[in-house]
């Protein structure tokens, strides 16, 4: 039974480049893997998907059909697919690969906070092992409250699909000398970083240091990994995270679940 990497995050986040590049990664490291894409209103993609949801519905031909402006033709295709999950489900039980990454839609909220996305993921991973990694714009979060934010989102994203979840910082290649190692520090010290969310004077608080100090305790329990789509780094300690939940080890070959070696 192949492993599942649910890829999640908000628009702009990185979703595509990262799973194309962890594609890479992972057929480099000659481990067996496919791809799924769930997103009806993407034009372009940076990799050859094994099933693409385009072929069953597309966002902009629905868009033309009803009238309806993106978001609306985006929900609309998510709920057509649940008319094709019997053939979608065939074909993913015929894919001969131990890890199938889902790229999942641009707009996540359309996706992740509605019933149906839930139901296609489901549908598709059936009773397999599989992990959601949420994406964090690190250039989104080098303020306070964008880190709150989005660590808050990221929690939901957790609450609605319920899969052991590692929550990815994007984009490392382009912060400055020195930042990514400030942020990384942040997450270590969830006092000071309270003190610093209730302190952004942009940011208006109902919880004092010590309740956002206790909520960020609880928010940073998921691993948090750092990488570069376009440089190809960190994805020794991602795929180390997604090894970790889904086969308990880190270990290219003896946690394979059918070697290909």
């Amino acid at each position: 039974m192949p492993y599942f990497v649910v890829v999640l995050g908000t628009a702009g986040s990185g979703k595509t480049s990262l799973t194309s590049a962890l594609y890479t990664y992972l057929t480099s490291h000659q481990l067996d893997a496919a791809i799924i894409n769930l997103d009806p209103a993407v034009e372009e993609i940076p990799y050859d998907p094994d099933i693409d949801v385009r072929d069953y519905v597309d966002a902009r031909e629905v868009m033309r059909k009803t009238g309806l402006g993106p978001n609306g033709a985006l929900i609309a295709s998510i709920d057509m697919l649940i008319s094709n999950i019997q053939e979608l489900q065939d074909l993913v039980d015929s894919l001969k690969a131990n890890y199938i990454l889902i790229d999942t839609p641009g707009q996540m909220e359309l996706f992740a906070f509605r019933d149906t996305g839930s139901i296609v993921l489901r549908s598709l991973i059936g009773n397999a092992k599989a992990v959601s990694l949420y994406l964090m714009d690190s250039v989104h979060m080098t303020r306070s409250s964008n880190i709150f934010s989005s660590l808050l989102l990221a929690a939901s994203t957790y609450v609605r699909l319920g899969y052991p979840q590692v929550n990815v910082l994007t984009k490392t290649d382009l912060l400055g000398d020195g930042v990514l190692e400030e942020l990384l520090n942040m997450f270590e010290d969830p006092e000071a970083l309270a003190s610093m969310i209730v302190n952004d004077r942009e940011a208006s608080m109902i919880w004092g240091e010590t309740e956002v100090s206790q909520l960020l305790e609880k928010l940073l329990v998921f691993d948090i990994v750092p990488v570069s789509n376009t440089a190809g780094e960190g994805f020794d300690s991602l795929y180390a995270a997604i090894q970790r939940v889904l086969a308990g080890g880190e270990d290219y070959l003896t946690e394979e679940p059918n070697p290909v070696l």
